[in-house]
């Protein structure tokens, strides 16, 4: 297959606008809840209001295009649950619960992306290894964090930081993909499911009883 050579935009918000409509197409067809897979370029392009020569001047290929949609959720929810600080003031479990709801909401907005990715990533290992890789992100942060509480004594000494943090980070993005894909939008539903995670890292890792 020849090699496509991507030329460099002149306009560098012209660019960013043609990529925003494109991903943007993607998303809509996926909630329309047509699979991924049988989702052509041309297609894609035509939804966006793009020619095909367009999209590839953009994008590699639609690999490329479902890890650029994966990587914003991503970034969004991992951001989010950056911004709690166990130690912080107030009630440190109901501002994780309010994190987690917000989460919650993100991976609903995303939902379809989520699922995309998931049937990706059975066949495809750049997909299945860039989720990995983000996964391994937060595994890396919880436990740095893990272990700062650890050293002031408000983690007990003998918790195992690695494997307590990829069963919370690893555990929790299943349990999250689980929740949105197979129940209702009931606020209620989102709320309890926020302050069951919330409470499983807290008193499961951060605060378990010495």
């Amino acid at each position: 297959m020849p090699s496509i050579t991507r030329r460099r935009p002149r306009n560098p918000d012209g660019r960013a606008a043609v990529e925003a409509r494109v991903l943007a197409a993607t998303e809509r067809l996926l909630k329309e809840g047509v699979r991924f897979t049988d989702l052509g370029v041309q297609r894609i392009a035509a939804e966006a209001g793009v020619a095909r020569s367009t999209f590839y001047t953009h994008f590699r290929d639609k690999t490329e295009l479902l890890m650029r949609l994966a990587g914003t959720m991503r970034e969004s929810s991992f951001d989010r649950t950056g911004d709690w600080d166990p130690a912080g003031p107030g009630d440190p479990l109901a501002r994780l619960t309010e994190v987690f709801a917000d989460v919650i909401r993100i991976y609903r907005t995303y939902a379809p992306v989520l699922a995309a990715v998931s049937e990706v990533a059975a066949y495809d290992e750049a997909v299945r290894e860039y989720w990995a890789a983000g996964l391994e992100q937060f595994v890396a942060r919880t436990e740095d964090a893990l272990r700062i509480e650890q050293q002031a004594g408000r983690t007990p000494a003998d918790l195992d930081v690695t494997t307590a943090s990829r069963l919370i980070v690893v555990g929790g993005d299943r349990f999250l993909a689980d929740h949105v894909s197979t129940t209702s939008a009931d606020p209620e539903t989102d709320a309890a499911a926020a302050r069951e995670l919330a409470a499983t890292w807290w008193y499961g890792a951060y605060r378990r009883p010495a």
